[in-house]
């Protein structure tokens, strides 16, 4: 059976409460990069590249509720690490930028609060709710929501794929030896290829009304092992379509030349193919099965800080203010990726591009972000890459079911 968490924590999303302090909003001094807010202003970590998309969203919350928004510009690769350290010394930003996948990470640390998004939560597209959703509460104002889905080549293949071996029919019948690629890599890449293991109802974990269930390993399934002797047939041994020599440079390049129709990968790289002349089309990830191949779908959002002096004016801020459709499509158009909130994800999909990857997004389940998903990143790619090399699918499966199941219990 194919398990999907959409709409799961629907219930709990809008029924949490939030856990927020009643500091008061008085006037006070600026607080720097590594200073705590003072009790007259918010301090937001950002994207360095989003400051200007979230400019007018602080002007406008000084202005009304005459607290200082102080938006600063943060480099990607530290935000999370810095923030971790700096909450607990008290020192820190009021709200952070980032990924939904940290959520287990930061609440394990105590560094960061509930939100209370109350009706508004029915706004969002659900999988962003879902994501944002962690042991019952919403702790992220979701603005973002990322997926992969197949960009094909519209004048190689003008329709898409019904299915996988459909789709190798179709390229094959366009005279090309290769027809669709994925990044791979020596060390496999079970995020572009969780769609076809979902395809055979095989997920990471299971799921409760508060989302992933880390006591509940799906990997080891039945479904899984299909999904493994599939997978085998397909590598070095079989037909040959998964390669682990196709890293994400060649992969790019052989659809970019015309010697692949379909690509699975993310919108990161619809521009490339654009600019490179492809007439692209953004299609279904084509199952294997008869059920969805379904991807794992990423959210992007603000965190609130545990120690923040003011919780419920950082709640306002993100609630009644990022939480708004000129804001998220502000966002939009600095990062291209699909809005959270419904309103503004129905006006950017006027986009063919954006609605291809909403179309498949609507299909996608939340990456898990339970601690124990460090175990099982730690042996699935490598799992994965063994048997596209021609290991033992069924033996090398359940070992790595064996090492996922031990590491989770240690």
């Amino acid at each position: 059976m194919r398990v999907n968490t959409k709409g799961l924590l629907a219930a709990g999303a809008v029924a949490v409460v939030a856990t927020l302090g009643l500091a008061s909003c008085s006037a006070g001094g600026n607080a720097s990069e590594g200073e705590a807010s003072s009790s007259g202003t918010l301090t937001v970590w950002v994207d360095a590249e989003r400051v200007d998309a979230l400019q007018a969203a602080a002007d406008a919350y000084s202005e009304e509720k005459g607290v200082k928004v102080d938006l600063v510009g943060k480099d990607v690769a530290d935000i999370k690490d810095d923030f971790i350290q700096q909450v607990p010394t008290g020192k820190g930003p009021d709200i952070v930028m980032g990924a939904h996948d940290w959520v287990g990470e930061l609440s394990t640390n105590g560094v960061v609060a509930p939100l209370e998004l109350g009706d508004k939560a029915a706004d969002y597209l659900p999988v962003a709710i879902d994501a944002a959703t962690y042991e019952g509460s919403v702790y992220l104002l979701p603005y973002a929501v990322e997926n992969i889905a197949v960009l094909r080549n519209a004048d190689l293949v003008p329709e898409a794929a019904t299915s996988f071996d459909d789709m190798i029919a179709k390229g094959q019948a366009a005279g090309l030896a290769q027809p669709f690629v994925v990044e791979t890599g020596a060390e496999g890449n079970p995020y572009h290829y969780y769609p076809f293991q979902t395809a055979f109802g095989a997920p990471v974990f299971g799921t409760t009304d508060e989302g992933y269930d880390a006591s509940d390993l799906q990997l080891g399934n039945a479904g899984g092992e299909q999904f493994a002797t599939w997978l085998g047939s397909q590598g070095k041994n079989g037909t040959g379509v998964f390669n682990t020599d196709v890293d994400g440079d060649i992969a790019k390049q052989a659809f970019l030349d015309g010697t692949a129709a379909f690509w699975l990968t993310g919108p990161w790289n619809v521009g490339a193919a654009v600019d490179g002349g492809i007439n692209v089309a953004i299609d279904p990830v084509p199952s294997p099965t008869a059920d969805p191949a379904s991807p794992f779908a990423g959210v992007k959002g603000f965190y609130v800080s545990s120690e923040s002096k003011n919780k419920v004016a950082a709640n306002d801020f993100l609630v009644n203010f990022i939480g708004t459709e000129d804001v998220q499509l502000d966002l939009f158009e600095a990062g291209n990726v699909l809005p959270a909130l419904s309103a503004a994800a129905e006006t950017a999909s006027s986009d063919p591009i954006i609605e291809g990857f909403a179309a498949v997004g609507a299909e996608a389940v939340p990456m898990p972000a339970v601690p124990a998903m460090g175990a099982v990143w730690q042996y699935w790619g490598i799992a994965e890459a063994d048997i596209i090399n021609g290991a033992d699918p069924v033996a090398t499966w359940q070992k790595l079911t064996a090492d996922v199941q031990a590491a989770i219990s240690k």
